[in-house]
């Protein structure tokens, strides 16, 4: 397959696979210290008595790394990632401490700008932790630049 670099280049159904991020208890804690402090997310025993019954990641932890995992994989080329918006936005089981997550997207959508030099592209992006345990979805709009 050719490189891709351009909106040009894209096609609905395009997939792409990330690497993956595992997660450690340390993580869940400082990322909630400082955004989600919420019980669930920073103490064991606290969370335990929760609907997690356990620690897990805050939501928000879990979209930043689907946020990086996509970043680094680099889906269009050597274009930065900006957003238009996000629709579909699910987290559908917990993350926990060890879990290894992965992402994989599929273009569902592509709209040539009749105005600016780029297009809008719609991924639906779907998480699974370790077990192939659906985590988190989120379908981006994203700006890429055309030739």
């Amino acid at each position: 397959m050719a490189e891709i670099e351009w909106f040009d280049d894209l096609r609905v159904g395009m997939k792409f696979k990330t690497a993956s991020w595992q997660l450690a208890a340390s993580d869940i804690k400082r990322f909630a210290w400082e955004y989600d402090p919420q019980p669930m997310h920073l103490d064991e025993d606290a969370a335990a008595k929760t609907i997690f019954r356990g620690l897990a990641a805050s939501g928000w932890h879990t979209a930043s790394i689907a946020m990086n995992l996509v970043v680094q994989s680099r889906p269009f080329g050597r274009h930065p990632i900006i957003g238009m918006g996000v629709d579909g936005l699910r987290w559908t089981a917990p993350v926990r401490p060890g879990d290894v997550l992965d992402l994989e997207g599929e273009i569902v959508s592509l709209i040539p700008s009749t105005t600016k030099p780029h297009g809008s592209v719609v991924t639906n992006w779907a998480m699974n932790n370790q077990n192939g345990e659906l985590v988190y979805t989120f379908s981006p709009i994203t700006i890429v630049p055309r030739r």
